[in-house]
């Protein structure tokens, strides 16, 4: 994206915010109080939620810190085709992983560059806005595994309540709902998508709604927007709520301990102000600060490994395997040119109809987030029906013609100087489109530990991304899948082509293109983060020895404590996060007060899984 580019999508972002600005809403809380019932660190995917939810108990009071801000002053939140943009500003924590030994071999340092959201609405407010909610096989696999009441029959309910699906097609399925917060809609505005299904179909697949009965084939993107603008948690649950005066919502507020007292968390400590200042919890101390926030405040308040407390030099509170068990999706763009001008691009976007079509009516190119379709696949494509398990391999569409020359300075992948020389080096034309395989279930699990015990040093975090051959093996199959997919006649009719003169492929020229060398070596080169860390405080049984929480969600041997967001995530899901980790907040909600409040969802469901 250039400069123009970039001026552009800013004056569109500023018109669009004086034309549908809502009079100034509830503002977050300036004086907080000595003591609330409950005290959720983190007010992100998770955290919006379930303080929303608390907080309809009158009788309850609720403190939702966040350690950034509203997100109000940021012009591009909810523009949903300027996500991108929201990356290393100020609303991302903009975290970097170690250095890599089997990846990230294109990157500065072998470092993959890990943005999380740092704002209300947490990563629901700068993610690319896709909804999925993955198979389910995942969650009967956490059931049997020992976490009771987990079951895809048990967590589906939980995910009708949130949504509000906008789209006809699917509103009278079992398995979508209307009426909730979350808005949910179909997202397109090229006609990649229908090249895309038909392609599916041509090798054997079916289109479907991949929340549907089946999740194998291809679908069209459901992603979190409403009427052309980000639904995020912040403004689809926590606007509202924050007018209700059992509801304190504190930001730029950053929690840098839990108080465990005689094994009882009795409340937090936090910078606000510059001042530090301790507020007491009647009931629960809750974390929702993410995979990455959550452990590390466990562990700066002595819960954790033994042996790497003591290195820190920390009070061990419990010893559990907090930081353990990270997992990730990892994806890899593979760029395909197209003899066509379907695929979005600074010609087609950058016209005075497109940008007024948004600026008036919130329509149009920039109401759609670029990512326009997905497909669920078994590493065995010639499996095209749910088989009894979950996929192994999930596509992205990417209707966009990026990587081209006059984006280099907006480039945010942490390329380093001989990437972004090779990448950006020629000309990118006519045009293209991406195909992104990501694998669903890896083998390489990670950690998140502590570097110092200052709260304000950010974690080594270390995903030991592609530590394990068969995640490349698996990377393979997909690719080949994509290399079918693209051998059509739906696709030869646009001029999908795979070109070894597309520039990035200049990383791996060393070998022959499109063999398994070349293809291993691109992975290495510039597979990087979906954006769904998961795992680092692992939901078990009470004497499962990995897990740090118990299917309550409850600090295993520290009381009042419980951790409610994509941390507990027991194996990743076949899918993206954010609506997994809302589902989460959902069901602890009720877990916390003791009620059911899906029993219309139930019956929805029931006779149809």
């Amino acid at each position: 994206m250039n400069s123009v580019t970039y001026i552009l999508i800013l004056i569109v972002a500023v018109l669009t915010a004086m034309l549908f600005m809502k009079n100034a809403g509830p503002q977050p809380t300036k004086h907080l109080n000595d003591t609330y019932d409950y005290i959720i660190v983190g007010g992100g995917s998770s955290g919006a939620v379930l303080a929303t939810r608390l907080s309809e108990d009158s009788g309850s009071s609720v403190l939702l810190l966040e350690a950034g801000d509203t997100g109000e002053n940021n012009w591009f939140i909810n523009i949903p085709l300027a996500s991108a943009l929201l990356q290393k500003s100020s609303v991302d924590w903009d975290y970097i992983t170690e250095p890599q030994k089997y990846a990230a071999f294109a990157m500065k340092e072998q470092r993959s560059r890990w943005p999380r959201g740092k704002v209300l609405g947490g990563c629901s407010s700068i993610n690319m806005m896709v909804y999925m909610r993955g198979s389910r096989h995942d969650y009967d696999s956490w059931a049997r595994e020992g976490c009771e009441g987990w079951s895809y029959e048990d967590v589906l309910p939980y995910f009708l309540k949130s949504e509000d699906v906008l789209s006809d097609e699917l509103k009278d399925s079992a398995f979508h709902s209307t009426g909730g917060e979350l808005g949910v809609s179909h997202t397109r505005h090229t006609n990649l998508p229908n090249v895309f299904l038909q392609a599916g179909q041509e090798i054997g697949f079916k289109s479907r709604d991949c929340h549907g009965p089946d999740q194998i084939g291809f679908c069209r993107m459901q992603a979190t927007v409403r009427d052309g603008q980000r639904s995020s948690t912040y403004n689809a649950f926590l606007l509202s709520a924050m007018s209700r005066e059992n509801l304190h919502v504190g930001v730029n507020s950053l929690v840098t301990k839990v108080l465990i007292e005689d094994g009882r968390a009795e409340g937090v400590v936090l910078m606000r102000d510059e001042r530090s200042v301790t507020v007491r919890a009647r009931k629960e101390v809750i974390l929702s600060g993410g995979t990455v926030n959550s452990p590390q405040l466990l562990m700066l308040s002595g819960v954790g490994p033994r042996d790497h407390l003591k290195a820190m030099n920390i009070d061990v509170k419990a010893d559990l395997p907090v930081g353990d068990n990270l997992q990730d999706h990892l994806m890899l763009l593979v760029q395909v040119l197209t003899n066509t001008t379907m695929p979005l691009s600074s010609e087609n976007l950058l016209n005075v109809w497109t940008l007024s079509d948004y600026a008036l009516h919130r329509k149009g190119a920039f109401a759609t987030t670029g990512i326009e379709s997905s497909a669920f696949l078994y590493k065995d494509s010639n499996i095209t029906s749910d088989n009894g398990g979950p996929p192994d391999i999930q596509f992205h569409l990417n209707s966009v013609h990026a990587f081209t020359e006059n984006e280099i300075s907006f480039e945010n992948m942490n390329l380093n100087e001989k990437a972004r020389k090779l990448v950006f080096s020629t000309p990118l034309k006519p045009s293209s489109f991406a195909i992104l395989p990501v694998v669903l279930h890896p083998n390489s699990k990670g950690t998140i530990r502590l570097k110092s015990k200052d709260p304000l040093q950010y974690p080594a975090i270390d995903p030991q991304y592609l530590q394990h051959p068969e995640d490349i093996k698996t990377f393979l199959k997909g690719i080949r899948s994509v290399e079918r997919l693209l051998d059509t006649k739906s696709m030869k009719a646009i001029g999908a082509s795979l070109d070894p003169s597309i520039p990035m492929y200049n990383l791996c020229k060393q070998h022959v293109f499109r063999s398994d060398d070349f293809w291993t070596c691109f992975i290495r080169q510039m597979a990087t983060t979906v954006y769904h860390p998961t795992g680092t405080c692992r939901m078990g049984r009470a004497d499962d020895r990995t897990a740090v929480v118990d299917p309550q969600l409850r600090v295993k041997g520290i009381k009042g404590l419980r951790v409610v967001d994509a941390s507990i995530i027991r194996n990743m899901p076949s899918g993206n996060t954010n609506a997994p980790s809302i589902m989460i907040a959902e069901k602890a909600a009720d877990m916390i007060r003791g009620t059911d409040t899906v029993q219309k969802w139930k019956k929805q469901i029931r006779g149809h899984l």
